[in-house]
């Protein structure tokens, strides 16, 4: 092999590999891109998820006010009631 050829053989591979580093580069831009997206979406629906918990935790709240609401008026009730009891029971022993 003669020199001429050995380097046109050297011209060739260095081609090869600069072509091959040059798709490298462009996948990694590729994939690059493709995880900034998915971290942007996993953003948006880790703040839409927030403020889905942010509204369930008021409704929570306002389940749990408006059911105390309700166990006071059930114990006036009972008491009342046993109270109404205890007079109608006196009633008759008299």
């Amino acid at each position: 092999m003669t020199s001429e050829e050995r380097l046109d053989r050297i011209e060739h591979l260095t081609a090869g590999i600069a072509e091959e580093r040059r798709k490298d580069r462009e996948e990694y831009k590729s994939l690059w891109r493709d995880t900034q997206r998915q971290l942007n979406e996993v953003s948006v629906r880790l703040v839409q998820l927030s403020e889905a918990d942010s509204r369930l935790e008021e409704r929570i709240e306002q389940l749990a006010e408006e059911s105390r609401a309700a166990n006071r008026q059930l114990e006036e009730r009972i008491a009342s009631l046993v109270s109404g009891f205890g007079e109608f029971i006196r009633q008759i022993k008299v």
